[in-house]
């Protein structure tokens, strides 16, 4: 829980770095979970066949850990 000093110096409306960090992947965070290299995320990225992604302002890219989860669960899916 959030002291009311923390409450303060934030920004009315925003939310604490741990929140978004959790609700947006990096490519290092889904590289390290699935095991694999970045330049196979980028292939399977080419490929259309990565979760998607989303284009940041300074040209990074983040995946939203919902799209993440729901594009794992359909891989189980088809391949059941």
């Amino acid at each position: 829980m959030a002291s009311a000093t923390q409450t303060r110096d934030r920004p009315a409306g925003s939310r604490p770095k741990t929140t978004l960090s959790r609700t947006y992947m990096t490519i290092e965070e889904l590289c390290a979970d699935l095991g694999i290299s970045r330049s196979t995320y980028y292939d399977w990225r080419t490929k259309k066949k990565s979760p998607p992604s989303i284009k940041l302002p300074n040209g990074e890219l983040r995946i939203r850990r919902i799209d993440y989860e729901l594009w794992l669960e359909t891989l189980a899916e088809s391949a059941a």
